[in-house]
C-alpha cells in the first residue's frame, strides 16, 4: 500500500496498491545485494542487487562508482537539464507597460 500525506505535512493517508520487486545476490560466497524496485521487473531488481553485493566488495566500490553510479548520474542529471530547457522554452513572463489607472 502506497501512503501519501497531504501537503507534506498533514495525516497519512492509503493512496493505492503497488506492485514491488524483490531480490537478492549473493556474489563470491560473503558478498549479499539485495534490492527493491517498484513494478515487475525481476531482471533490473536482479541487476540492482548485484551492484549492491559488487559495492560492497572493497576492491569493486570504485569501479562501480565511476562505471556505473557516475554514468546514471550523468544521465539523470542530462534528462533534467533538456526537461528544464523544454519548460523554460514555454516560460512567459508577464509585465504591465501601463495600468489603465491613469
Amino acid at each position: 500500500m502506497v501512503r501519501g500525506r497531504a501537503g507534506g505535512g498533514g495525516a497519512p493517508f492509503n493512496l493505492g496498491e503497488a506492485s514491488v520487486t524483490r531480490a537478492s545476490v549473493r556474489i563470491g560466497g560473503d558478498s549479499v545485494g539485495h534490492a527493491m524496485v517498484l513494478g515487475r521487473d525481476l531482471e533490473r531488481a536482479k541487476f540492482a542487487a548485484a551492484f549492491d553485493a559488487l559495492w560492497q566488495i572493497e576492491t569493486e566500490r570504485q569501479s562501480i562508482e565511476t562505471q556505473v553510479v557516475a554514468v546514471v548520474e550523468a544521465a539523470m542529471a542530462e534528462q533534467d537539464g533538456q526537461r528544464r530547457a523544454e519548460t523554460e522554452a514555454t516560460r512567459v513572463d508577464f509585465f504591465t507597460l501601463m495600468r489603465g489607472e491613469d
